[in-house]
């Protein structure tokens, strides 16, 4: 087999599981796609009214999304289509834009997807899928809570049978408050009625498409009872047939306008799924690879933006229950599709009495475990930085939206880690009693003193974020330490340095020989020795030391004791 032949077929991920492709496996494909597309109907119903968008939509994101991801993502359980918090920015982002034009509502939502699709190929094609990790688990915490408790909140006007309203979330609780006193009681019973069948499904028959059972006892209890006339909302008509293929119509938004909404669908779709993803991988044993599931989320939405669709993900709900039906390859997701499109063909005047006070119990018993108190009491406990990014994440989704808080989300990562970076833990060392060895003074008792000697290990690589905060704390050390003679810096646990870290090892060699006090340098690792030799440290310090070991150097140059 050629090189190139091997390369074609590492980025065609069917022409390697096709290969290993057993018959026996088929049955439990079969089963899989047919009990996803049991969940999915309801979900995506849902989740295209939470969008904003006709309730067909969300069938065939999954459909059309499905067949994408199946041709060129990795993960061989992966489910793609709609999920809740992508649904929500698509309502908050495009509304504003689409200055209440229904048609045009539905053009950029598809232009949308397209984009994701197009930034997800450049994402691959520079190998970005380090730049999005850069987000935190913690950061994730927080902005799925905010998401959580802001999805949760658009749905429960729905749940009480009034108009709601609002931009963020706590304009809709406001708004909400105003209106309960035109609570439909009928209404909020269907609605609560459904999501404690669904909750104690969840519970009861894991894996089960309970969904598709409260759905049709719903529409089988609203039309025999005519709960359309009662003031029940319903979903009304969904027009039969597959989606007509087209492209998207270009040319609506400005650049500026459509790049933010895009990036922050790409940002949420594919964290979501490759978190899935990974732990599905583990769970099966199989490789997966981060930089190809920029093309298979890409192809799902491309596939998507043909059909009329809004941007899709894939989430660890939808997998789960792919996986628990017994999936064990991406055929499972063709055989969804295929059952979906079978029911918008022959199914769909099924749908017309369904209450939107289920679809919204639906949305709710999908997200409500976004709100994960026990992450937040864990960080709260071990770790308050982490915590206190959560609370922004959490907080910002709540005041600015699922798109201004994911980009903020995304910011506060990045300054997480800076702070962090910033604040690196510097060892000042001392010899461990009958050995050679050396060991942070403050975190080990017994520790000898070094007379006459400062000798300091920055824990973290030498950089711009850190440099000053380094040269700070050992001049710091040195003002409280008289009668130093040398200084040395053990770089064994720094494996990265900049030029303003090399700058810092340049004015401390300045500062200290004002003070007359020997300056060395051990440990380096290869990058840092080029660097500084590059950088004229050599001329300054014995670069013959910088490979040596602490105790090696200090042998050679313990000051000894007056008397």
């Amino acid at each position: 087999m050629s090189v190139q032949q091997t390369s074609w077929i590492y980025r065609f991920p069917p022409a390697s599981w096709l290969a290993d492709y057993r018959t026996s496996w088929l049955g439990g494909d079969a089963i899989a796609g047919i009990t996803l597309a049991a969940y999915a109907i309801p979900v995506s119903l849902a989740y295209a009214g939470l969008a904003g968008l006709p309730p067909q939509i969300g069938v065939y994101g999954y459909l059309l999304g499905g067949i994408g991801y199946a041709l060129l993502g990795s993960s061989r359980q992966l489910a793609v289509g709609p999920t809740s918090a992508i649904s929500l920015m698509i309502a908050s982002a495009v509304g504003v834009l689409a200055a209440g034009d229904a048609i045009r509502y539905g053009q950029i939502a598809s232009l949308v997807a397209f984009s994701v699709a197009l930034l997800c190929f450049i994402a691959w094609l520079f190998r970005l899928s380090v730049l999005v990790r850069l987000i935190s688990d913690s950061i994730l915490v927080g902005f799925k809570a905010g998401a959580g408790l802001t999805i949760i909140m658009s749905q429960l006007p729905s749940l009480f049978g009034v108009a709601g309203g609002g931009h963020n979330f706590f304009d809709r609780a406001i708004k909400l408050a105003g209106q309960l006193g035109d609570t439909k009681p009928l209404v909020l019973g269907l609605g609560l009625v459904a999501t404690l069948l669904l909750l104690l499904g969840e519970r009861k028959l894991p894996g089960r498409p309970v969904g598709l059972v409260v759905v049709a006892l719903s529409i089988l209890i609203a039309s025999l009872f005519g709960l359309a006339k009662l003031g029940v909302a319903v979903t009304g008509e969904i027009p039969t047939g597959l989606p007509a293929l087209s492209l998207p119509t270009f040319g609506l938004l400005e650049f500026d306008d459509l790049f933010p909404i895009a990036a922050g669908c790409l940002v949420l779709a594919y964290v979501e799924g490759v978190s899935a993803a990974r732990s599905f991988a583990a769970k099966h044993g199989y490789p997966l690879d981060v930089r190809q599931e920029f093309l298979g989320l890409g192809a799902a939405n491309l596939a998507a933006a043909f059909g009329h669709g809004y941007p899709v993900a894939g989430g660890l709900s939808q997998s789960a229950v792919n996986d628990a039906a017994g999936a064990r390859t991406p055929l499972a997701l063709v055989f969804c599709s295929v059952t979906l499109a079978l029911c918008l063909l022959f199914f769909t005047g099924l749908l017309t009495n369904l209450p939107k006070a289920v679809l919204a119990a639906i949305v709710f018993s999908a997200v409500y475990k976004l709100v994960d108190i026990p992450a937040l009491m864990r960080m709260w406990r071990i770790s308050r930085i982490d915590f206190y990014a959560a609370i922004i994440a959490l907080v910002s989704v709540l005041f600015l939206g699922i798109l201004q808080g994911v980009l903020l989300a995304a910011v506060a990562s990045i300054a997480l880690l800076l702070l962090r970076a910033s604040k690196p833990n510097i060892a000042f060392l001392g010899r461990l009693p009958g050995t050679g060895r050396y060991s942070d003074r403050t975190r080990h008792e017994g520790v000898e003193p070094l007379v006459g000697i400062i000798a300091f290990r920055p824990e973290t690589s030498l950089l711009y974020v850190n440099a000053e905060t380094v040269f700070e704390t050992v001049l710091a050390a040195l003002r409280a330490s008289p009668g130093i003679k040398l200084v040395a810096c053990d770089l064994s646990a720094s494996p990265f340095i900049d030029l303003a870290g090399s700058r810092m090892l340049h004015d401390l060699h300045g500062e200290l020989e004002s003070r007359q006090i020997a300056f060395c340098i051990v440990g380096a690792h290869a990058q840092l020795r080029d660097l500084l030799q590059a950088d004229g440290l050599g001329d300054k310090t014995d670069s013959g030391d910088w490979m040596r070991t602490l105790d090696s150097v200090l042998g050679d140059r313990t000051p000894q004791p007056n008397g």
